[in-house]
């Protein structure tokens, strides 16, 4: 067993397909399937099962999954903390972006580190808010940004900036609205996440002290998704304005769509820079954070300037 095997088992189960992981690792798909077949005649199990949409981790393969996390965390920390006696950033970092900010942030955090950080890596994953603190919270991810995460003794948290709830819409349907009254949004058709995510949180919240019946018609949990069941007119989503920007960075909003302040009262979400308060905070991380804060603050405050 190597830390090669290691990490190609770990990026493969988390791909959940060969072909991905060989396209994250830049390697040929043959040589990762040898790699993770030596893997298993050495442990004398079998780690993945292949199924008509990728592969899953069997139950050996699900704890090895958890001891390859904590063993590829230890090697970057040991080159981390090398690293660190030249305060310089170096290793790899794994960064998650709730789907609101992934959409126009990705571009300007991936150039930024590139140009400031050359030496380092930096591997990034979506997901809703409460994921991020999830995956932090078991070490997946080094660094996030969520929105209103709940306190937890294993992450630390750090407001960066608050954004109001938008009703976004096709813009013949909401022209000329300055906002929308919480107490007209059940005369729209919403099309929402799952229960649990942070923003339905709130509106559910709120529609319960305002006794407001919320009328839901989709649960789709995917911000692009519901962006394009908007676009074609399936119904309105209550997101922040920084969701409604255009893809790679564009300060541009998306074609077709407005964005409408929800008000009386407003709807307000807190983003927040989440990371592990038990791991030491290296050169990389600290970097990286200053980035996440000042490209977040960036394009957020760009939103609010567009409309």
């Amino acid at each position: 067993m190597n830390l090669q095997q290691i990490e190609t088992f770990v990026r493969v189960a988390e791909a959940g397909s060969f072909s991905k992981a060989a396209v994250l690792l830049d390697v040929a798909q043959p040589a990762l399937s040898r790699q993770v077949r030596a893997l298993e005649l050495e442990l004398r199990e079998t780690l993945l099962i292949r199924t008509g949409r990728g592969v899953q981790p069997t139950d050996a393969g699900r704890r090895l999954l958890e001891h390859g996390h904590a063993i590829l965390q230890r090697v970057a920390l040991a080159k981390e903390d090398l690293g660190a006696l030249r305060d310089e950033p170096v290793g790899r970092i794994t960064v998650g972006l709730p789907p609101s900010m992934a959409r126009c942030l990705t571009l300007p955090l991936v150039e930024a580190f590139a140009q400031t950080m050359p030496k380092a890596r930096l591997a990034l994953v979506e997901g809703f808010s409460v994921n991020i603190a999830e995956w932090l919270a078991t070490g997946r991810i080094d660094l996030g940004l969520a929105y209103t995460p709940e306190p937890h003794p294993l992450i630390e948290i750090t407001p960066v900036l608050q954004e109001n709830l938008c009703l976004i819409g096709p813009a013949q349907r909401l022209a000329g609205r300055a906002s929308v009254p919480f107490s007209r949004l059940g005369e729209f058709p919403l099309i929402v996440p799952q229960r649990g995510q942070v923003f339905r949180k709130l509106m559910e919240a709120q529609a319960a002290l305002s006794q407001v019946k919320l009328d839901v018609v989709w649960e789709v949990s995917s911000v692009p998704a519901i962006l394009d069941l908007v676009r074609g007119g399936h119904g309105f989503a209550a997101l922040t304005n920084s969701a409604v920007r255009g893809d790679a960075g564009s300060a541009a909003p998306l074609p077709g769509l407005v964005s409408v302040p929800i008000g009386g009262p407003r709807i307000v979400s807190t983003l927040c820079l989440v990371q592990s308060a038990k791991k030491k905070t290296t050169p990389l991380v600290r970097r990286t954070a200053e980035l996440l804060r000042s490209l977040s603050v960036q394009v957020c405050t760009q939103a609010g300037q567009d409309d």
